[in-house]
């Protein structure tokens, strides 16, 4: 009979969303190995032996973050409409981020200042785009966007959706009305319209 693992992914994702909490909470100087093994009910061989320390715990925070937003965006159906596929893919975007939001400050600011993901962390964000990349591409192909460079639509659809979640996250109190689902969706349509041929 085989031995059960004792650190397992069970609680890798329960040391990755607290840390992510405290980081989100607390900034880098609140996520301190021993109390967040603490928080979790583990101790900190567990931590370094899933991690290797604190510089590993906040890379595999940026990974796991891109891994979330990425299987999200995996999931969103495809059709025979790139345009109504790029809206999907923008709501899930805003799922993704309000479902995980201690991640997106890790994922797209500067929450550990001195923190730069190395080449494969960046590769692996980077493959959470292609859900977007690959449905703007087939609207060009298509002839329902505007025959241009694939990736300035790319751009602009990232842009224009993380702008949204960023002030809805950082400060939606402080937002005109509420931030709602509707208000993003206008949004979204209306800043996707402009890329129709």
């Amino acid at each position: 009979m085989a031995r059960p693992r004792a650190h397992d992914d069970a609680l890798r994702t329960r040391l990755l969303d607290r840390a992510g909490e405290v980081l989100s909470a607390q900034g880098p100087e609140g996520l301190g190995l021993r109390r967040l093994a603490a928080d979790v009910g583990t101790s900190t061989t567990a931590v370094y032996s899933l991690f290797g320390g604190k510089p590993g715990l906040v890379r595999e925070l940026y990974v796991e973050g891109f891994r979330r937003f990425g299987d999200r965006m995996e999931q969103v159906p495809r059709t025979d409409d790139p345009v109504a596929d790029l809206c999907a893919l923008g709501l899930a975007y805003r799922e993704s981020a309000l479902a995980n939001p201690h991640f997106y400050s890790i994922m797209f600011g500067r929450a550990v200042p001195d923190f730069a993901p190395d080449d494969e962390a960046v590769d692996a964000a980077l493959r959470s785009l292609r859900p977007l990349q690959e449905t703007v591409a087939r609207g060009i192909e298509q002839g329902v966007l505007v025959d241009t460079d694939p990736d300035e639509i790319t751009f602009a659809a990232w842009a224009l959706v993380h702008g949204l979640i960023s002030l809805e996250l950082q400060h939606g109190s402080m937002l005109p009305g509420s931030a709602t689902s509707a208000r993003y969706e206008r949004a979204l349509v209306n800043g996707i319209a402009g890329w129709r041929r």
